[in-house]
């Protein structure tokens, strides 16, 4: 197993930053998303050069961490389709050179209607929305299928691929190579949030030898539209059955903490790594 970060979590940028962080955190390595954890480089089309990516790269590499995923996330269907042409360049580029990185997985969610606040609305459970965010996916896995590199694809309750069968249903449609990256806390709402442990069996089975990684979090069961999330390892989740069922279905699995911040990020190492090396 290998544990890691999102980069822009540990509250530092540049990568003499994060790799010090990554040292005494004893974490593996982070998913990446450049613009949010350098700050030269900004979101915008031909922002991450492969000069600036080789540099990252191999600073990574030579302190012997890894970068499993980088993620360049952004909503399919925002209703300014100058911001999706946009966001699909900047994706397009990180396909292009996430190799220099370390790393050949790039990864979105499939977003929502509700454009930047990337909430539900109801036309995100249409054939309509489906089919728009297959058409752009399919024209990112073709860049990525000549440049070497494969695109992620994360669902999340409230967006359009809004469980395990629509994001399996999209990815069949898509025809093309694609991995997961799977949350099990972005499947639950109020009305699955004790069937936790069922979503979770049935994502591994659905997705089995396509998950890239691991999303970490944890939440406390409420009456609201979703579970309340909460710091990693103080909620109602139980964690080590979780680790469980992941490590069953993958010993190398690779693990990232999400949300996980500050004073909060030591306690969810602890929390994850005795739940691991107690099974």
């Amino acid at each position: 197993m290998k544990l890691c970060i999102r980069a822009h979590d540990l509250g530092v940028s540049g990568t003499e930053s994060i790799l010090k962080q990554l040292e005494l955190l004893n974490l593996d390595g982070v998913q990446m998303v450049c613009y949010k954890s350098y700050d030269d480089i900004a979101y915008a089309p031909g922002a991450i050069s492969q000069e600036k990516a080789l540099k990252i790269g191999e600073d990574f590499s030579n302190a012997g961490k890894v970068i499993p995923i980088v993620g360049a996330y952004f909503n399919p269907v925002h209703s300014d389709n100058e911001k999706v042409v946009q966001c699909v360049d900047i994706f397009a580029d990180y396909l292009r050179n996430c190799k220099a990185l370390g790393c050949d997985v790039v990864g979105s969610e499939t977003g929502s209607y509700n454009d930047d606040q990337w909430t539900y609305h109801p036309n995100n459970r249409t054939d309509e929305a489906l089919q728009a965010v297959v058409s752009i996916f399919s024209q990112l896995c073709d860049i990525a299928a000549d440049c070497g590199s494969t695109v992620a694809m994360e669902g999340v309750v409230e967006h359009v691929c809004w469980n395990i069968e629509t994001l399996a249903r999209a990815r069949k449609m898509i025809g093309r190579k694609t991995k997961v990256i799977f949350d099990l806390y972005n499947y639950l709402d109020a009305n699955n949030q004790s069937e936790y442990l069922s979503i979770l069996d049935k994502g591994l089975d659905t997705f089995a030898g396509e998950i890239q990684v691991f999303h970490l979090k944890d939440c406390i069961f409420t009456n609201d539209r979703r579970p309340l999330q909460v710091p990693f390892g103080t909620g109602e989740l139980d964690i080590k059955a979780i680790m469980k069922r992941i490590r069953n279905y993958d010993p190398d699995a690779v693990l990232v903490l999400e949300e996980t911040t500050g004073k909060n990020i030591p306690y969810a190492i602890e929390t994850v790594r005795t739940a691991w090396e107690s099974l």
